[in-house]
């Protein structure tokens, strides 16, 4: 993609559109160009053959991946920033009333270790440096509803970086690429200089200041990680992967098993913390109660990922928090969701066609389940084990559907057929920086259910 500009950083946000979005008519150009090289096969295949070589697989084989990239003009990428700052600025709102406010914090009813830590002081500016609010787009009407918000390490960046490349590379994209002005995301720099920000506007002073990714060794996107090393040495850091079993922490200094760490990049998921307790737990929950070191995704970002904030969002509570302009921007566009327990009354979810369950603290679609791919009897059973495990039932979004193919040929050139879109949308600092996308021919999407991966191209009119 070096061969290609950047896409300027950051973008003029406004809420206007057209309508359509100039999106539909770029991808439909896009795609006729795949029908005219009769599928493009061989470029594909050599795709594939890339993506293995750059570390970006999935089970050992290449990241599943779309023939058709979403490709935004100018205006939709302004469009898109305008969304995801609105929301960026709601969630850093949620976040300073967790602190500060005991009803929210009631409403969010987190283990209390994991409450101290979410109160605990955070030495740098921005409440959350880096996040990834994700949206299902209509791009007929430019209409919009978030399907959930992501504070953790934000997954996705090396599909979506590694996919727009290959794309740019088949015959394909290059064709297309010739005919337009095409502009990509640095969506990898733009992350790295929202993590050094936050080191130093926590005072950080080292002078090659040593990073650590923190995340279990069997979770870890090992090569994504990989790949962020050659970008922080660029900034004059050291990065390196940490097990969070690994951890020490002893009189304000965090060590790995390596040596002393200046400053934490938290990868994992706070809710696999219960479920894996180790003595490097308990450091990791002590470096963060002290706040000395600072630690970037604090557990403080931790109550605007789970499912809870969107029902926070449709209780009276969120008057307290938000302003009328927020408010209203939340309750259009994030679905109704309810928390359950034992006393929930489960017969408004009945028309299970209308509703989607989720885990309270889950991600990439684990434990997802759309009530119109079950049977009554299944979605009696998903309803009560929600009650169970104090899970989320959510009003469904409705998915808006684009043609498209699987990119790889290894087994073979598969049909075109229609796939609902996902647009993931990155902040860093509170700006836009890029966008993540993905498709599925289910009803959610996920790396569970068959997704494809995009690239993701803008297009300077």
């Amino acid at each position: 993609m070096n061969d290609y500009p950047l896409v300027d950083i950051p973008v003029a946000a406004s809420s206007s559109h057209g309508v359509p979005l100039d999106s539909l008519g770029y991808q439909e150009t896009y795609r006729s160009i795949v029908h005219a090289l009769d599928g493009d096969v061989e470029s594909r295949r050599r795709a594939d053959e890339a993506l293995v070589q750059r570390g970006a697989l999935y089970h050992g084989a290449p990241v599943p991946w779309s023939v058709v990239p979403k490709v935004f003009s100018r205006s939709d990428v302004s469009y898109l920033a305008w969304i995801a700052e609105m929301m960026g600025r709601v969630m850093d709102k949620v976040t300073e009333a967790y602190v500060a406010d005991p009803l929210v914090r009631a409403f969010f009813s987190f283990d209390p270790r994991v409450e101290a830590a979410c109160r605990a002081p955070v030495p740098y500016e921005r409440p959350i440096p880096i996040a990834r609010v994700d949206i299902f787009l209509d791009e007929e009407t430019g209409d919009f509803q978030f399907c959930e918000l992501n504070t953790d390490g934000s997954a996705g960046m090396l599909a979506t970086s590694e996919i727009t490349r290959v794309n740019l590379e088949t015959e394909a994209g290059r064709l297309f690429a010739r005919d337009h002005a095409v502009s990509v995301f640095d969506i990898y720099g733009a992350c790295a200089d929202a993590i050094m920000d936050a080191y130093r506007s926590a005072g950080g002073s080292a002078e090659h200041p040593v990073v650590a990714a923190i995340d279990y060794r069997e979770s870890v996107n090992a090569p994504e990680i990989a790949r962020f090393v050659d970008v922080f040495s660029q900034l004059g850091a050291s990065l390196r992967f940490a097990d969070i079993r690994d951890l020490a922490y002893e009189d304000g200094v965090l060590h790995d098993a390596v040596g002393p760490i200046d400053c934490v990049w938290r990868r994992l998921v706070i809710s696999d913390l219960d479920s894996r307790p180790s003595p490097g737990v308990d450091a990791f929950l002590a470096c963060a109660n002290e706040g000395r070191v600072p630690m970037v995704g604090a557990f403080r970002t931790w109550p605007c990922a789970t499912k809870t904030v969107f029902a926070l969002f449709h209780d009276e509570l969120a008057e307290r928090i938000l302003d009328a302009d927020e408010l209203a921007f939340v309750r259009a566009h994030v679905p109704a969701t309810y928390m359950l327990d034992a006393q929930s009354d489960l017969s408004r979810f009945a028309e299970r066609e209308r509703w989607i369950a989720k885990p309270r603290d889950g991600f990439n679609g684990k434990g997802v389940q759309a009530g119109s791919e079950c049977t009554d009897a299944e979605w009696v059973d998903v309803l009560q084990e929600m009650t169970r495990s104090g899970g989320t039932v959510q009003a469904y979004a409705p998915q808006f559907y684009t043609m498209n193919a699987d990119g790889s040929v290894a087994d073979g050139v598969k049909r075109e057929e229609p796939h609902s879109n996902m647009e993931g949308l990155y902040l860093f600092n509170g700006r836009f920086a890029g966008v993540f996308t993905r498709c599925g021919t289910t009803a959610v999407i996920g790396a569970l259910t068959g997704r494809l991966n995009m690239g993701c191209l803008v297009v300077d009119e």
